[in-house]
């Protein structure tokens, strides 16, 4: 009897979380919001945390999402990326490197004042793939459930104020994505080689015991394999929805109501230290502009602090130089990958301020 009663709450649970998921995420996509995949699953799964009634994502499926999410960061990188990182080595360089002190040193006063606690606020200040970003964090030791927090946020602002841009320098055509065809065609045999890229990675955390390994294996094995003409990555719409909302259920699954409570007491902070970091971007901008003679929106959408995903989707569909864009946005993404879990240890010790994840709220 108990057995029986546990099995329906179990389906009462999922078959809400689902209905919701698909609600929020028609609902984002209608209204054009990026990763609206992504957040509406997250965000279904909260609203049921805050009632006490979480689901458990199975581990494999997570681990399976994040894998596939690796791959699809591996095929958004241009073959042409080397000519433009070679080409304008100088301006990148520089904007990497102000952009990411900028972010450590956001992150280093939102530990300092006890906003939000250790490397969970440096993970979340890092500007760069926010799906990416929230994966590495827990993996690292973090309160992914914060770090998605301030990065999705971050997401809404950049990619806000990126679309008025540039619906104000190029007209109503900008920044309007095309409808999504959720099962186009597919090819079956690059289909087949990704899916086996995804289950090698699988295999290798489990052999190496590595969980954080899981999106940076796929993800590097993409690059090369694909740049090299060996493989052809195949992610179909609907294939990339699933691992949104798996990513998405994982994330907001964790919530408690106590996180909620202390995400909303930051919440004014967390958007002061967002739009410092968006000011501050502009300023290199700016500079791009005055001294680099970069046209004005081109500056803007390669200095753009992440949403790598939305700043490609108004790139192409604006007149501006996609190759420095794309080059500046993955530049900025590649450098955090290699140096990010260092970078957040050494300015977490000096915050002096623990996380969250090791030190739970009441």
């Amino acid at each position: 009897m108990a057995t029986s009663a546990r099995n329906g709450d179990w389906t009462r649970r999922w078959a809400a979380l689902l209905a919701l998921s698909v609600l929020l995420a028609f609902v984002f996509d209608y209204l054009h919001i990026p990763a609206g995949l992504l957040l509406g699953p997250m965000l279904a799964a909260i609203l049921l945390a805050g009632f006490e009634q979480q689901v458990e994502v199975p581990p494999v499926a997570s681990l399976l999402a994040q894998a596939v999410i690796g791959c699809m960061i591996a095929d958004s990188i241009p073959a042409d990326i080397m000519h433009e990182l070679i080409l304008d080595w100088h301006l990148l360089a520089a904007g990497v490197v102000l952009v990411i002190t900028a972010a450590c040193s956001l992150g280093y006063l939102l530990a300092r004042f006890k906003v939000l606690p250790g490397s969970t606020a440096i993970w979340g200040s890092f500007p760069g793939a926010a799906s990416a970003m929230t994966i590495m964090a827990g993996a690292y030791g973090a309160d992914m459930r914060l770090v998605a927090f301030m990065q999705y946020l971050r997401v809404v602002c950049v990619s806000a104020v990126a679309s008025v841009i540039a619906l104000i320098w190029v007209g109503k055509s900008a920044a309007v994505p095309h409808a999504t065809v959720w099962f186009p065609p597919v090819d079956w045999p690059a289909l087949a080689g990704t899916l086996a890229l995804i289950t090698g990675s699988l295999i290798l955390v489990w052999l190496l015991k590595r969980r954080s390994l899981i999106f940076i294996l796929p993800m590097i094995g993409g690059i090369v394999l694909q740049h090299a003409g060996l493989m052809t990555i195949e992610l179909p719409p609907w294939l990339l929805a699933a691992s949104y909302a798996l990513v998405g259920w994982t994330i907001g699954s964790r919530f408690t109501r106590a996180i909620l409570v202390h995400a909303a007491r930051a919440l004014p902070r967390v958007l002061g230290s967002i739009f410092a970091l968006m000011a501050i971007c502009g300023v290199f901008a700016a500079g791009l502009v005055q001294f680099a003679g970069i046209d004005p929106l081109t500056a803007y959408l390669a200095t753009s602090p992440g949403g790598a995903d939305s700043v490609a989707i108004i790139s192409a569909s604006s007149n501006v130089d996609i190759p420095f864009v794309m080059a500046m946005q993955l530049t900025r993404f590649l450098v955090i990958l290699m140096i990010g879990p260092w970078l957040a240890r050494l300015v977490a010790r000096w915050s002096g301020f623990q996380d969250l994840s090791r030190a739970p709220l009441r």
